[in-house]
């Protein structure tokens, strides 16, 4: 599979950017779009992953920038969990792993395949002092390997104008539960 966007889809996903970048400028203080632009042409593969994020409702934004990398860094900045990654396990493991009524996909193998990575608990915090997100839904985050390894997983949402950070077996699913991921360009 090529990930290469037309030159329509590529234009379409430029635009929508800037406009979410110059419509949240909270998310991003101090930085410009005109240098993320260039970044962003100089590195097609990134935007196809961009679109990815987009087309799964995600609403990508700038959130960041690695000073030492040079790499601006985007989240989901969707107002709850993306629509279009949600009623999914955590992992493939979890998806074997059930004999019935098993979900379409599982958190950490569609990041792989949209080219991003799935939030850590750190990166959840940050995201949440932005803005309150996930007030309604709850997203997969990141799980340590000694909770994985013990049949769990873990999930983060916001209520009481709190982050709370739960655990489910990493083999369940819930309509309102999908993931939110990162990227760096």
């Amino acid at each position: 599979m090529k990930k290469k966007l037309s030159p329509k889809q590529y234009e379409e996903l430029l635009n929508t950017l800037k406009a979410r970048f110059e419509k949240n400028m909270k998310r991003h203080k101090g930085l410009e779009w005109s240098k993320i632009q260039a970044k962003l042409e100089a590195n097609p593969e990134k935007l196809w992953s961009l679109d990815e994020m987009e087309i799964s409702g995600g609403e990508p934004d700038v959130v960041n920038h690695d000073k030492k990398t040079g790499e601006y860094i985007f989240y989901d900045c969707s107002a709850e969990s993306p629509k279009g990654r949600r009623s999914i396990c955590y992992d493939y493991e979890a998806l074997e792993a059930r004999k019935e009524h098993k979900p379409g996909n599982s958190a950490i193998e569609m990041a792989a395949d949209m080219g991003i990575e799935i939030l850590t608990e750190e990166q959840y915090r940050e995201l949440q002092k932005l803005e309150n997100f996930d007030t309604k839904t709850s997203s997969w985050i990141k799980t340590p390997a000694e909770i994985r390894k013990l049949g769990g997983a873990i999930f983060c949402d916001r209520r009481y104008d709190t982050v709370f950070v739960y655990h489910n077996g990493a083999e369940s699913y819930y309509a309102a539960r999908g993931f939110r991921g990162s990227l760096r360009v």
